[in-house]
């Protein structure tokens, strides 16, 4: 079963970092440390390469293991690709997708996130839904337009109970690897408005147990703040991910913060 909203969900993807052995310590560092989040469900998506093991170290702990992409047939002469079927044998259990790199650099479209989403659906994978605006968008008053144009297309075709293993970030481009952030307000904002969306589309009990993650530079020091806002689920963390010392801070902020908004 996928994670329910009642804990905060923190994902952290490492994107091209860590090399085998420098993934296997960094896993064994939050493994020692998962009994001062418990109150928090934890994802660690490292590189392909690293699964397996990954998968090794994390077994009989409460951390889950993620990737980063896939490709939506099973198989076939795709060379570079990754199936769905293959990050299960990995022991995967979530799978970002539409990442805004993914997006940015390899032209992934709304179109092919669909694709994505049905493909690991397929195969009992969790997606975790990535959008989010630039910041032309932004200033130019597009962001909701935006977010709306990715949410009817990525999920088009979806029924409810399909939704309801699906976990959507907001990522606001602007805010990723800048160092700039997102304020609550802003963050709410167009968190408030994806889970109306849902509500519109899939009906309000479907919507009210919806995981939907901030993905912006999220940072020990900003995520309490975050997670305050009542349609802040979670964080999607990039580069704070990659020590254990920040990644558990970031764990125990979102703790702090969904207990006193309870």
């Amino acid at each position: 079963m996928i994670a329910n909203n009642q804990n905060p969900f923190i994902a952290g993807n490492w994107k091209m970092f860590k090399t085998i052995p420098e993934a296997v310590e960094l896993v064994k560092a939050l493994k020692e440390k998962s009994p001062e989040f418990n109150d928090a469900e934890l994802v660690v998506i490292p590189p392909f390469t690293a699964l397996s093991e990954v998968k090794k170290v994390i077994e009989g702990s409460t951390i889950k293991l993620g990737a980063q992409n896939l490709f939506w047939e099973e198989q076939g002469a795709f060379t570079g690709e990754v199936s769905a079927p293959m990050l299960k044998d990995a022991g995967c259990q979530y799978v970002t997708i539409g990442h805004s790199e993914r997006r940015q650099y390899f032209d992934e479209t709304d179109e092919t996130v669909n694709k994505k989403i049905r493909a690991a659906l397929a195969y009992e994978l969790y997606p975790i839904m990535c959008l989010g605006e630039s910041l032309e968008e932004r200033e130019k008053g597009k962001t909701i337009d935006k977010v709306e144009s990715q949410i009817n297309s990525g999920l088009e075709g979806l029924g409810s109970e399909e939704i309801s293993k699906i976990i959507i970030a907001y990522e606001p481009i602007w805010a990723i690897g800048t160092g700039l952030t997102a304020t609550p307000a802003q963050a709410e904002e167009v968190h408030s408005f994806i889970r109306e969306k849902l509500v519109e589309k899939y009906g309000k009990k479907t919507a009210s147990c919806a995981i939907i993650l901030y993905g912006g530079s999220a940072k020990p020091d900003n995520t309490y703040s975050l997670l305050k806002e009542n349609n802040i689920n979670g964080a999607l963390v990039g580069g704070a991910s990659l020590k254990a010392d920040s990644f558990v801070q970031i764990a125990k902020e979102a703790i702090k913060a969904y207990k006193e908004k309870k």
